[in-house]
């Protein structure tokens, strides 16, 4: 799969391709089921199957951390989007030019003249351009003065609910991980490269894994039943914390993951953490004593949840 980073790294080599456009955070069903015909279709015109997203979401540009969570980084994106046989991506960095394109200079400049598209794929309540100007209508128009086909695909309803990113996140943040993976079609993750941390874990008997979110909002707190994925390896179980560490005086989101009867070396590895269950919300405590006995209760009720032999 070719990442394209930005307009400017689009060339005449890119144009003609079957194209979506859309956030596709989370990648959930309906977003791998207009994935899938965009796939069909390009091999029916024999063309690459071309996916354009954003960085930052426009919401993120103009909300910042008034933002809805982020369920996937770029980088997890990118990861989902190849599963699906995507040929390429473009990243188009959403920035006050792009925030000013009208819809017409957005067809111009992205859809026409930069990827030549044959046809268009997007949600039937599209919107793009100034002000959210342009919708799935005013796409149409212009396919039809300009040649490319287009295409809308209806909601995508699951056991009688609409499928969503919006939806996957409120699942996330009550803590119902079960419809969330429904929703994703497979248990919701995290992934990121293991940092030294201040060894507290350690100290107290529970060494972590230190993993940065990089989301300026998560979309989901508290500590978790887990499994862990290393590059080429099995699921590894686990308990986890992501939050801000309230005890330790935290500022920045963390994820601390610590597995279970494992003690190589995890610094520097790529990780990928499944939540699978939700044991409890962050908590601040009266001490360390407290906590540390907390933590053994986390570690023992995940364990129950994982299937595994208690500790010991």
């Amino acid at each position: 799969m070719e990442f394209i980073r930005g307009i400017a790294n689009v060339s005449p080599r890119h144009r003609g391709c079957a194209l979506t456009i859309g956030n596709y955070d989370g990648v959930h069903l309906g977003h791998q089921a207009v994935l899938r015909d965009l796939v069909v279709r390009a091999h029916e015109l024999d063309c690459p199957a071309t996916v354009m997203v954003f960085e930052p979401t426009a919401q993120e540009f103009f909300s910042n951390a008034a933002a809805p969570a982020r369920l996937t980084t770029l980088r997890e994106k990118l990861r989902y989007l190849q599963t699906f046989n995507v040929d390429r991506v473009l990243c188009v960095h959403f920035n006050r030019r792009v925030a000013a394109m009208t819809p017409e200079i957005f067809v111009d400049r992205l859809v026409d003249n930069g990827l030549g598209a044959h046809h268009v794929i997007v949600g039937d309540d599209f919107r793009f351009g100034r002000d959210r100007a342009g919708d799935f209508n005013t796409l149409v128009e212009a396919g039809k003065e300009r040649g490319f086909a287009v295409a809308a695909t209806p909601e995508f309803v699951y056991d009688g609910q609409r499928v969503s990113s919006s939806a996957v996140r409120a699942s996330l943040a009550q803590g119902d991980l079960s419809t969330a993976a429904r929703f994703l079609g497979r248990d919701y993750s995290m992934s990121g490269r293991v940092r030294r941390g201040e060894q507290l874990g350690r100290r107290l008997g529970y060494p972590t894994a230190n993993i940065a979110p990089h989301r300026r909002v998560l979309p989901l707190h508290g500590v978790f039943a887990v499994q862990v994925l290393k590059p080429g390896g099995n699921r590894l179980p686990g308990v986890a914390s992501l939050g801000v560490r309230p005890m330790v005086d935290g500022r920045e989101p963390l994820l601390e993951v610590h597995l279970f009867d494992y003690d190589e070396d995890l610094y520097g590895q790529y990780l990928e953490v499944f939540f699978i269950t939700r044991l409890r919300e962050e908590r601040v405590f009266a001490d360390l004593h407290a906590m540390v006995a907390q933590m053994h209760e986390d570690a023992a009720q995940a364990r129950t949840v994982l299937g595994l032999n208690p500790a010991g």
